[in-house]
């Protein structure tokens, strides 16, 4: 075959080709190569924390317990990122990992603001000597302030946080419009409970009936306080009766 002819079939081949679909696919190609720089620009631009930096952080809500610097060491990996690659999630777990905050609320504001709202765990009781108990009988491990030393000291198996706070306060406001005030409570194993009084009068309530066992005690105390001897301790757990110990170490002076 000639060169002449090669030519030729070269020409027909050229003149069959749709250059109006080849033109498009090109034209298209370069679009979304566009749109993908443009796409790669914009995530490298929206993470720059440089570019557009967090210019403020408001931090809401009352704080008792948790200070300005373990609230600054919580948001140093917000700090790091910019408006809008901040995790906002991590930061709230990170708030709500420190101590004594029980809550955290975080949002952004346009343009460049983060606004956190922090809510505070409240002590309602010690917990097995080393926890606290909140107003929801959840357990948390805080350091003590000197203004919890009053609060009640109560004591239970994995699992029973509720029941005891419950039954703590239930027993309480029995007790204190009888002018007795419930210090301790003790929920053992085998589901026995144990009351001290602020006075230090120690009560068994053993597994049934805590209550009416201690309108029984509410009852019979007056009677019992004209011994000489205090009350040191009472054991209710008799379907009619109870037992008496006595405090031989010293007279009565405040049984109340």
């Amino acid at each position: 075959m000639s060169w002449s002819d090669k030519g030729r079939q070269l020409k027909h081949k050229l003149a069959r080709v749709n250059w109006y679909f080849c033109t498009g696919v090109v034209f298209l190609s370069c679009v979304l190569g566009t749109v993908v720089w443009g796409c790669v620009q914009l995530h490298e631009l929206l993470n720059d924390a440089d570019a557009l930096p967090i210019e403020a952080v408001a931090i809401k809500g009352e704080r008792i317990y948790t200070t300005d610097d373990e609230i600054k060491n919580a948001l140093q990996s917000l700090m790091q990122s910019s408006f809008f690659s901040a995790d906002v999630v991590d930061v709230q777990k990170a708030l709500e990992a420190l101590p004594w905050v029980y809550h955290a609320s975080v949002r952004r504001e346009w343009p460049a603001k983060f606004k956190i709202t922090l809510q505070e765990q409240q002590a309602v009781a010690h917990w097995n000597e080393v926890s606290w108990l909140n107003i929801n009988g959840e357990v948390f491990d805080a350091l003590a302030h000197s203004e919890h030393d009053a609060l009640p000291k109560l004591f239970g198996p994995e699992g029973t946080e509720i029941e005891v706070l419950t039954s703590y306060q239930q027993l309480d406001d029995l007790l204190t419009i009888n002018e007795f005030k419930l210090a301790s409570l003790r929920l053992s194993p085998r589901h026995a409970w144990h009351a001290v009084l602020a006075n230090g009068i120690e009560i068994e309530l053993g597994r049934e009936d805590k209550m009416s066992r201690i309108q029984r005690f509410i009852n019979v105390y007056p009677t019992l306080k004209q011994s000489e001897k205090p009350v040191a301790t009472v054991d209710l757990r008799y379907d009619t009766g109870f037992a008496v110990g006595w405090d031989d170490s010293k007279k009565r002076v405040d049984n109340k």
